[in-house]
């Protein structure tokens, strides 16, 4: 592409990264994103919810494996490894998820009176 428009290399990498981090920022910011000619792409909050908590239940239970003190030290590192990725994949999802003012199932909690 570079090549046949004369445009050097960074400048491209740099408009691309560009749009996609605009698309990811606006699908951050207000759960969809429409590129033009191409599709309307949402952000499924129930699906999130549900990730959610499948990532909460695996991190406990490789909580509890590291527990266990008959692990060897092979398995002990894969499983902190893992506990490791599922945390960061944790704390991408619940801001998009636990919403101020919404119970972690999206509905709008009751007034106290």
């Amino acid at each position: 592409m570079s090549i046949n428009m004369v445009i050097s290399e960074k400048i491209i990498d740099s408009v691309v990264t560009h749009q996609f981090d605009s698309a990811n920022d606006a699908l951050n910011t207000n759960k969809t994103v429409e590129i033009s000619g191409f599709g309307k792409f949402y952000f499924n909050t129930k699906k999130a919810q549900k990730q959610y908590d499948k990532l909460l239940a695996i991190q406990k239970a490789y909580q509890n494996m590291l527990l266990d003190e008959n692990i060897t030290a092979t398995k002990r590192n894969a499983v902190e490894l893992k506990l490791q990725i599922i945390h960061s994949s944790i704390k991408t999802l619940k801001p998009k998820t636990n919403e101020p003012g919404t119970n972690n199932r999206g509905m709008e909690e009751s007034s106290s009176s």
